[in-house]
C-alpha cells in the first residue's frame, strides 16, 4: 500500500517545485505595461507605460514629453515610494507646470537675448524667459508626444521614444532625428540614452528635468545632504545668463566636493551667486574623469536612508532647487511648496552656442549626438 502512495507524493512535490521556481522566475523578470493616460486637445492619446524591475522598482513613462511621472524607491526599512515630482493625470500636465520629469529639448537651459549665431547666419528664437529661450521654446520637446517602443530584456525594463523636430521648428534649423531611451534595470539603476542627427547644421542640449524628493515627497529638501564632483561653476548675472570664465568653487557655498545640506547655505545673499539664482540654479563644470560614465553628483536622504547617485557622460550639471515652486501646485497627495523638489539636469552649459568658451553644442550632417545619463538609487 505504501508503495503506491510514493508516486502521488512526488507527484505532488515536482509540481509544488515547478510552482515555486515560476513564482521566482515571474519575481526575477522585469515587466513592462500600458495605459491610457488621457486624451490631447487634438485627440490624439497619449499612453503610460510602467516599467518595473525585479526588485520591485517602479518608473512610469508618458509618451507625451517623454515625461517621468512616477519612480519609487526603496528606504532603509524596505518601503517603496515615489521620490519625483509630478501628477497622477495627464490634465494636469495639460494645465501647466515646471517642467516635472519632462525630456528638454532642442536647448536646455537658457539662450542669451533668445538668439544665436551659427554657421554666419542668425537665428531668433522665442523669448520665454524674459529676454531669454528657455528650454526649447513655447512647444519644446516636453509638450509633445513622442513614438514609442517597448524593449523588455531578462534584466531590463525599457521604452524607447523617437520624435522627428522639423526645420524651423521653434525657430531652430535642421530636420532633428531624436531618439530617447528610458531602461530600469535590476540594480535599481535608471538610464536615460540620448541620441539624434540632423540634416543642416544646429544646436542640440537634451536633458530630463526630473524634481526629486528623496523623502518620498513628506516635506522640503532642505536636509538632503548634496555632493558635486565639480571644482568649478558657470557663474551667471541676475538673469541666469553665464557672464564669463568659469569660476571656482573653493570656499563658496557652491563647493559640494564634501557633503553638505541644501538648506546649509542656499539664503547666504552675501554670495552674489546665491543672490543671482535665488538659492541654486546654476551649472557646475564636471571635473574630468577617466571613467566612460564618470559619478557626477549624489544625494541622501538621512531620515529614509535613501541615496541617489548621478552618473553622466555630460560635461556639466544644473543643480536647481525648487526656487520658484510657490505651493499653487499640488499632486500624488502633496503641495509643491518653495524647495520641495530638486533637479539634477546633465547637460551643456547655459547659452554655450554665444559663449564661445564652452564645449561646443553645434550638431553637424554626418555627426551623432549621443549622451547617457543614469540616476542610481539604493540606502545607506
Amino acid at each position: 500500500m505504501k508503495k503506491f502512495l510514493i508516486f502521488p507524493l512526488l507527484a505532488a512535490f515536482f509540481m509544488a517545485a515547478c510552482t515555486t521556481q515560476n513564482e521566482k522566475t515571474d519575481k526575477m523578470s522585469p515587466t513592462i505595461s500600458k495605459s491610457v493616460f488621457g486624451n490631447l486637445p487634438d485627440g490624439q492619446q497619449a499612453d503610460l507605460y510602467t516599467l518595473t524591475n525585479a526588485e520591485g522598482m517602479t518608473v512610469k513613462i508618458t509618451n507625451y514629453g517623454g515625461i517621468i511621472t512616477h519612480l519609487t524607491a526603496q528606504d532603509k526599512s524596505g518601503n517603496w515610494e515615489d521620490v519625483v515630482l509630478g501628477f497622477d493625470s495627464l490634465q494636469s500636465y495639460l494645465d501647466g507646470h515646471p517642467f516635472f520629469g519632462a525630456l528638454v529639448g532642442r536647448y536646455g537651459n537658457r539662450i542669451a537675448k533668445a538668439q544665436f549665431e551659427l554657421n554666419g547666419k542668425t537665428y531668433s528664437l522665442l523669448k520665454n524667459n524674459g529676454e531669454n529661450h528657455l528650454h526649447g521654446g513655447k512647444k519644446g520637446f516636453d509638450k509633445v508626444l513622442w513614438k514609442t517602443e517597448e524593449v523588455l530584456t531578462e534584466t531590463t525594463a525599457g521604452l524607447k521614444l523617437h520624435y522627428v523636430s522639423p526645420d524651423g521648428e521653434e525657430g531652430f534649423p535642421g530636420n532633428l532625428d531624436v531618439t530617447v531611451t528610458y531602461t530600469l534595470d535590476n540594480d535599481n539603476a535608471l538610464r536615460i540614452d540620448y541620441s539624434a542627427t540632423t540634416d543642416q547644421s544646429t544646436i542640440v542640449n537634451l536633458t530630463n528635468h526630473s524634481y526629486f524628493n528623496l523623502t518620498g515627497l513628506k516635506r522640503d529638501i532642505l536636509d538632503h545632504e548634496i555632493t558635486i564632483n565639480a571644482d568649478s561653476l558657470v557663474a551667471v548675472n541676475e538673469n541666469l545668463i553665464p557672464k564669463g570664465p568659469l569660476e571656482a568653487v573653493a570656499g563658496t557655498p557652491f563647493d559640494f566636493l564634501s557633503a553638505h545640506k541644501i538648506g546649509e547655505r542656499i539664503n547666504d545673499e552675501s554670495n552674489e551667486q546665491i543672490k543671482n539664482g535665488g538659492g541654486y540654479d546654476h551649472s557646475w563644470a564636471l571635473n574630468a574623469s577617466s571613467e566612460d560614465i564618470p559619478l557626477a553628483a549624489t544625494a541622501h536622504d538621512l531620515q529614509s536612508g535613501r541615496y541617489m547617485e548621478v552618473f553622466t557622460t555630460e560635461p556639466g550639471i544644473q543643480f536647481y532647487t525648487g526656487n520658484f515652486l510657490d505651493g499653487s501646485l499640488t499632486g500624488k497627495g502633496a503641495t509643491y511648496t518653495k524647495r520641495y523638489g530638486f533637479c539634477f539636469e546633465t547637460q551643456h552649459f547655459p547659452d554655450s552656442p554665444n559663449q564661445s568658451q564652452f564645449p561646443t553644442v553645434t550638431l553637424n550632417p554626418g555627426e551623432t549626438y549621443s549622451t547617457t545619463t543614469i540616476y542610481k538609487f539604493s540606502t545607506k
